[in-house]
């Protein structure tokens, strides 16, 4: 199983301090928080995309392209990219080129945010949200696996022999993820495409999140992917560790009480109760995670927020030390004891899905026919003036 931590990339002032980062200051820490989740034996690291005050995550594949550099083995995410505001054309890009540079350390988590002033900054309408969702999705999913694409839709422009390039890593598009808090339809668009469902539960109680993963797993297995056991589920929550549980609600009570989010809301302790919040000791926050499981069945991906709410970074190193060393590796050791041999252990790697395409052949690596374009305007250089029939690629 998978652990690793998400950032939603927000500037807070920290309410012990009073001090804010700027955002120089927050990006070099995020980055620091990265490299040390290596370090301390996490699996993934996640990051939000935000186009807005007080947060900076606004490009998470340069962000996270530096920090592939900066590590071996973390698998890099996004939580969320913005599949509704942001154009499939380019997503399908820059998240190819994230794949050829992380040689496929990363995957991505496709939502909608919670920002509604991002869609008309984006020439878009909240209420469309959700066909925008829909439409932007099959058309990235179709510019990865098809090399060339005639596609026409409600919300953008027509394509006509378009290819996106690069073209994926081995020509094996990168796993999807479908982030959901509320709504069916993107349950079961990922279990159309037999996607994985990650349910962010931060904020709401987890009765609301059984039902949304019940509903993906049913239909997972009803278009033929697999049994509702092998479905690829995710899951997110909160942890803040001390040493004693005593400890860990006196640190993090100054930050929750000011938290922009659930600050001045119900109390800590109602909030632990009510949501998959966890603050306490090592062994706390285990019992509390290995719930999780206990309500929605085996999942093969956990993301924990620890950077938020004006936590000064050496607090969220320390965070990271406590679950890297004493929270993880119990919690991989009792997952493992009790999993169901039929669910899967992990989420698709790159190598995964390279093996599940082609088995032992060598994969198939993409070059585009040089003479397709004039390398100026893309243009054919066999088409003239009047011709609107380009050559097409050979792939």
């Amino acid at each position: 199983m998978q652990f690793g931590i998400m950032s939603v990339s927000d500037i807070t002032r920290d309410p012990v301090s009073g001090y804010t980062p700027s955002e120089a200051e927050r990006i070099d820490a995020i980055v620091k928080i990265a490299v040390h989740a290596e370090e301390v034996g996490l699996d993934v690291f996640a990051v939000g995309e935000h186009h807005n005050p007080p947060f900076f995550s606004s490009s998470p594949t340069t962000l996270l392209s530096h920090i592939g550099a900066l590590t071996e083995r973390l698998v890099l995410t996004t939580s969320t990219t913005l599949i509704t505001t942001n154009d499939p054309v380019r997503l399908a890009e820059e998240y190819a080129m994230l794949q050829h540079l992380t040689k496929g350390r990363m995957d991505l988590m496709l939502g909608r945010g919670n920002t509604a002033p991002v869609y008309p900054w984006f020439g878009q309408d909240i209420r469309q949200g959700l066909p925008l969702a829909l439409e932007n999705y099959n058309l990235l999913h179709r510019l990865w696996r098809e090399d060339v694409v005639d596609f026409e839709g409600q919300f953008r422009t027509a394509l006509q022999g378009f290819t996106s390039t690069p073209r994926p890593l081995d020509d094996v598009p990168p796993f999807v993820w479908h982030g959901s808090i509320r709504t069916p339809e993107i349950a079961e668009q990922a279990a159309f495409y037999g996607n994985g469902y990650f349910a962010n539960n931060i904020f709401w109680p987890k009765e609301h999140y059984k039902r949304l993963i019940r509903f993906y797993r049913q239909r997972f297995e009803h278009y033929g992917h697999g049994t509702q056991k092998q479905a690829v589920v995710g899951l997110g929550g909160q942890a803040f560790i001390a040493k004693n549980s005593q400890d860990a609600h006196d640190q993090f009570r100054p930050y929750f009480n000011e938290a922009p989010v659930y600050g001045h809301g119900p109390t800590m302790e109602d909030f632990e109760e009510m949501t998959p919040l966890s603050v306490g000791s090592p062994q706390e926050v285990i019992d509390k995670t290995l719930t999780f499981r206990e309500a929605f069945g085996d999942y093969q991906r956990q993301l924990f927020l620890i950077d938020h709410a004006g936590l000064p970074l050496k607090m969220v190193l320390e965070q990271l030390d406590l679950l890297g060393e004493h929270v993880v590796p119990v919690l991989r050791e009792e997952l493992d004891k009790v999993r169901d041999p039929e669910a899967p252990s992990n989420p698709p790697s790159h190598a995964d899905l390279v093996q599940a395409k082609y088995g032992d052949a060598e994969p198939r690596q993409p070059r585009p026919n040089a003479n397709r374009g004039d390398n100026v305007t893309g243009g054919s250089p066999y088409q003239d003036s009047e011709s609107t029939v380009g050559s097409y690629p050979t792939l």
